[in-house]
């Protein structure tokens, strides 16, 4: 059997941010708890006139987007897409071949935002705000027992820098399996703009 990337046997994640002048496309790295780069989400199938809308308004939150999450390699190993649209969110999660994994569903709008996990039409977890404009969400498996934890701090982190803003943290605290994991892994990853992006025609 082919060893899995680090990204899912790693307990901890740290997301960084990659700077940007106009932030037009979203990119991201992936660290592991030393500060070594495991992989790396970015998004892909950019037009221009996406390109623009973002620049200039927040039109983009009304436009498919998708993101590959990338080993170590550069190589992709899922595929997240979010189809154009309103009020609510959803996501479609595929292998790089485009067979389908699962789901992340938005399931309210107002308050503390909840995501349902789902493959082949059953729900099997969630991702959970614990409050309503901070940083701080459970993910649960299909019984409700805490699986993982989205948070910008974690005080076992070697280094300081990465509590900086333009990082978060995963904490991975359960053994998973697919197609669970890979849903974790991929809407862990892409929170900044998955779970976050709307925020900011909000704000």
């Amino acid at each position: 059997m082919t060893d899995r990337p680090k990204l899912f046997t790693e307990k901890i994640l740290v997301v960084n941010q990659k700077a940007k002048l106009l932030e037009l496309v979203n990119e991201y790295k992936v660290l592991d708890q030393e500060g070594n780069q495991i992989g790396a989400v970015a998004q892909v199938g950019q037009s221009t006139a996406k390109k623009i809308a973002r620049f200039v308004s927040s039109l983009d939150q009304f436009m498919t987007h998708t993101y590959e999450i990338r080993d170590a390699d550069e190589k992709a190993v899922l595929v997240l897409t979010r189809p154009r649209k309103f009020v609510k969110s959803s996501f479609m999660l595929t292998r790089p071949d485009g067979s389908e994994v699962g789901q992340v569903k938005q399931a309210n709008v107002f308050g503390k935002i909840r995501f349902s996990l789902e493959a082949g039409g059953q729900a099997v977890g969630s991702i959970n705000a614990e409050n309503w404009r901070a940083w701080n969400f459970n993910i649960q498996d299909a019984t409700g027992k805490e699986v993982a934890r989205i948070t910008k701090k974690w005080v076992g982190l070697a280094k300081a820098a990465f509590t900086t803003a333009d990082n978060y943290v995963i904490e991975i605290n359960e053994e998973m399996e697919d197609p669970l994991l890979s849903l974790v892994v991929a809407a862990a990853l892409c929170v900044d703009t998955a779970l976050k992006q709307d925020a900011r025609g909000l704000s």
